[in-house]
């Protein structure tokens, strides 16, 4: 039956995704970051339902009558410069041709984050996409605080099978960086009861972090929490909130997961944490020793051997920062660290034009919680191999096409930005003028 209403699903929507490219992201969105295939038991498991949204919205590219143009904004130049830089380490990769794979699965993510700049352009379209990405991880994390409840904490929380986030470490990230985004729906929603429900899925996503395990996701919710606090207006009030809510969450868990988050500050007791910490020195004498950096496929024992301190203990890099290093050098690494600080500055002018303007007070909240977010990438991605997952680069897009609508209303405040103007992917005469819904 699973299988049945999945298929059913995709299928109704392909016509509105060969149609209107907004349609066909926020299918493939879905799609990759949910994995919702993975949820059936039969024949749709193995199904290319990624590769039918992708096939259907380059359909819609040549179709469509929606206005499709790059936004002005130097970050989308830097995530282009980083991409090809990806295919120019490959190209010169030590393993070259067992890159390709990971390659390939880089390139449909970024490709998709170029469409998906170019075609989200009213706020409906921004909201739904917000809605998608929240909702697709947010249902692992209801799934994963009731089980927790219902273990009482003595299980771990796993990711759905296959994709980015299938590990424990990995769906606990994904988790942090959506709290914040749930908080802006629960914001900005007019329903008490969706209120009520969104303020209950962000308790249960809370729990779920926690039953992880992730000593990785435990550092970026509490970094998140700090910031949160820092950006309060009563930080009394706020600090007694965050910690009761702390206290009252930790409390829930079991001894064993006390002992674990204690090894956090007994690294070097961990088997664990030193096998990170002797990846990330490979990754260093790797990019010293090559300009290009070893490509996708780094973490064998042939290459240990060369520049690992402890050649037999193979890690994966367990770090978005010296996983980029290793695989794509040093320039690749400055790239990348531009990419999120373009995004993150880009934050922070929608927060202040948006600022003090009645039309646009959703932009301000959803500004500063789009940089909660990104802050807990960066301090949960210190300890996990998530340099390529969707979703960071889906905040980017949203803070991206969210200054663009603001601008659009406001010609006063529009910049000459990297391309001097809308760059347009596709060109079409258009029979009329569609009135905007933002």
């Amino acid at each position: 039956m699973r299988d049945i209403i999945l298929v059913a699903v995709v299928v109704g929507l392909l016509p509105f995704a060969c149609r209107h490219t907004w349609v066909g992201v926020l299918l493939w969105t879905w799609i990759s970051i949910m994995n919702p295939h993975k949820l059936a038991w039969g024949f749709a498991m193995n199904m290319p339902f990624a590769a039918i949204a992708a096939g259907a919205t380059a359909i819609s590219l040549f179709f469509t009558r929606d206005k499709i143009r790059l936004p002005s904004n130097p970050v989308v130049v830097v995530l282009i410069l980083l991409t090809l830089w990806m295919v120019l380490t490959t190209a010169f990769a030590i393993n070259r041709a067992d890159c390709w794979t990971d390659l390939q699965r880089t390139l449909k993510i970024q490709l998709m984050t170029l469409v998906a700049l170019a075609a989200l352009r009213e706020r409906r379209h921004i909201e739904l996409f917000i809605w998608v990405n929240a909702l697709s991880v947010g249902f692992y994390g209801l799934k994963g605080g009731i089980f927790t409840i219902l273990t009482g904490g003595g299980q771990r929380v796993w990711g759905p099978a296959g994709g980015f986030i299938e590990g424990n470490n990995e769906i606990g990230l994904a988790l942090v960086m959506v709290v914040p985004l749930i908080n802006y729906l629960r914001a900005v929603a007019v329903q008490r009861w969706l209120r009520s429900a969104l303020l209950v899925l962000m308790l249960l996503m809370a729990v779920a972090i926690l039953g992880t395990q992730s000593r990785g996701a435990f550092l970026a919710i509490v970094a998140m929490g700090l910031v949160l606090w820092l950006r309060a207006k009563e930080k009394a009030k706020a600090a007694i909130v965050i910690g009761l809510t702390g206290v009252a969450l930790t409390a829930f868990m079991p001894a064993s997961w006390d002992a674990r988050m204690q090894t956090i500050g007994t690294y070097d007791q961990d088997g664990s944490a030193m096998g990170r910490i002797n990846a990330w020195q490979m990754a260093i004498h790797l990019a010293n020793d090559r300009f290009m950096g070893g490509g996708f496929f780094i973490y064998t024992d042939e290459i240990f051997a060369r520049y690992a301190p402890v050649p037999d203990d193979v890690h994966a890099a367990h770090s978005i920062y010296f996983q980029v290093l290793g695989e794509h050098g040093y320039v690749g690494l400055i790239l990348f660290l531009l990419v999120g600080a373009l995004t993150f500055r880009t934050a922070t002018r929608v927060r202040r034009l948006s600022a003090g303007r009645e039309d646009s007070q959703w932009l301000y909240h959803l500004a500063g919680m789009m940089q909660v977010s990104m802050v807990g990438y960066a301090v949960g991605g210190a300890f996990l191999s998530l340099a390529y997952f969707d979703l960071p680069y889906n905040v980017l897009v949203i803070l991206v096409v969210s200054e663009r609508w603001l601008r659009e209303r406001d010609p006063k405040s529009r910049p000459v930005g990297a391309f001097g103007a809308d760059a347009p992917i596709l060109r079409r005469p258009r029979r009329g003028t569609h009135p905007s819904a933002g």
